[in-house]
């Protein structure tokens, strides 16, 4: 298991690919459906206030955010979240 501090001195977006590979090798829903819920809020804590509101209506525009949660200052506001999720389960 990777100890929490080496994991925070990874960049976001490697933090997002590694939460987003092993949530889905283990099956984990819960997380990925969790992710998918964070995404409007991130968002919004970005600045990009219409995306958030958007997003919680268009499905392929999550879908798309999805992919790129790791990316920018969304990725940033969903760092805790990744963090949290590998040092639990990684």
């Amino acid at each position: 298991m990777a100890e929490t501090a080496d994991l925070a001195t990874l960049p976001t977006k490697e933090l997002h690919d590694r939460a987003v590979k092993l949530a889905a090798r283990r099956g984990d829903i819960k997380f990925l459906w969790e992710l998918l819920k964070a995404i409007p809020g991130a968002e919004v804590a970005a600045g990009n206030q219409g995306e958030g509101e958007v997003d919680i209506w268009n499905t392929a525009a999550l879908l798309d955010d999805y992919f790129h949660a790791g990316e920018g200052e969304v990725g940033e506001a969903l760092r805790p979240m990744y963090l949290d999720y590998l040092n639990k389960h990684a």
